[in-house]
């Protein structure tokens, strides 16, 4: 039999966290542990206000249905994933935090890491952009001096912010990704590509509001820059109306479900011509590790997490200039903090 144990954690930032939707000082995230005689998977799944998610419902959730969970033979992590959108129907960020510690305890299980089980090999390291929330010019040219790194995912608020681009842009030649968080409207966007491009940006995500499909297929006919949906592409669902508006998608396993949905949008959007990027909803070592192996089956990656977090929880990722360096271990190649007493502790 599996055996549940789960906690919550408040995961303060290095600096107060700013986009489009709001400002946070701290990250509060679910872990969830699946074990099996010795060995442990773990997963997790942050909350998010804006998605309606949070922990203490996560958690009641997890004690009303422990027993159906523990009873549960794992053979397979796809089945596994089934069962759980049977038995909490609609909750992907519990869903994901369960599949990514059975999709860890499993690998485990194999003896292999994650990536391997998946078939996949790392014939160059994974990188990563690093992220310069919203913030006053000063501070923003700052966390980039701080924080020096090859490629930026800036966030920003409104039109007025190309200014403040374009001082950024005087102070590092290093590539950027902008990040407006539904936040932009069409005139301003299409008056202001040019300038992006000029400026270095080499993809823009979620511009424009998730309803306003007419206007981002408008916007993709006149863009030179690659767009990439995040908001528009929740779940596995959305892929196919994110082809007509947008170059690429973003996927975030919390949103979609877990590795399991995410498999499969990756799929569905090769076949549709679609770039992909995994990104980040500021998880801990435990998440973002998650995201990492399945970097051999994307085309860029927002794995930040750890970096823009003052304390993690876990260890097994080293970040470098922008390339991450996975641990040793099987399965996710992580280690908890504490994992001897994890029983304990989660």
């Amino acid at each position: 039999m599996l055996s549940l144990r789960h906690k919550s954690f408040e995961l303060a930032f290095e600096y107060p966290f700013t986009t489009h939707k709001g400002t946070k000082t701290q990250q509060p995230t679910l872990v969830t542990a699946l074990g099996l005689g010795p060995m442990v998977g773990i997963g997790e799944a942050p909350a998010i206000n804006y998605y309606n998610v949070n922990i203490a419902e996560m958690q009641t959730i997890l004690e009303a249905k422990r027993g159906v969970i523990e009873r549960y033979a794992l053979t397979d992590p796809k089945r596994f994933w089934h069962f759980l959108h049977h038995l909490i129907p609609g909750e992907h960020f519990l869903t994901a935090a369960l599949d990514i510690a059975a999709w860890d305890l499993f690998a485990q299980m194999q003896r292999k890491p994650l990536y391997s089980l998946l078939g996949l090999n790392f014939t160059a390291k994974p990188f990563t952009d690093y992220t310069i929330g919203i913030d006053t010019k000063a501070v923003m040219m700052s966390k980039m001096q701080l924080h020096p790194w090859p490629i930026y995912k800036i966030k920003l608020d409104c039109p007025n912010d190309m200014d403040l681009l374009q001082s950024l842009r005087g102070i590092t030649t290093s590539a950027f990704r902008i990040d407006m968080n539904e936040g932009w409207q069409f005139e301003d966007v299409k008056r202001c590509l040019p300038e992006l491009k000029k400026l270095g940006v080499i993809l823009i995500e979620q511009p424009l509001p998730r309803n306003e499909v007419e206007a981002m297929q408008e916007l993709k006919k006149i863009s030179a820059i690659d767009l990439f949906a995040d908001e528009s592409c929740r779940t596995e669902d959305d892929v196919l109306a994110c082809a007509a508006g947008f170059d690429g998608i973003n996927i975030k396993l919390t949103k979609c479900g877990g590795i399991t949905p995410a498999l499969r949008m990756i799929e569905h959007a090769r076949k549709l011509n679609l770039k992909i990027m995994l990104g980040s909803m500021n998880e801990s070592t435990i998440g973002t590790a998650a995201i990492v192996h399945l970097w051999p089956l994307v085309d860029a990656l927002d794995a930040d997490g750890p970096l823009l977090l003052k304390e993690d929880i876990a260890e097994g990722l080293a970040f470098d200039n922008g390339c991450i360096e996975l641990g040793a271990r099987n399965g996710l190649g992580i280690k908890f903090w504490g994992e001897k007493r994890t029983r304990d502790i989660i």
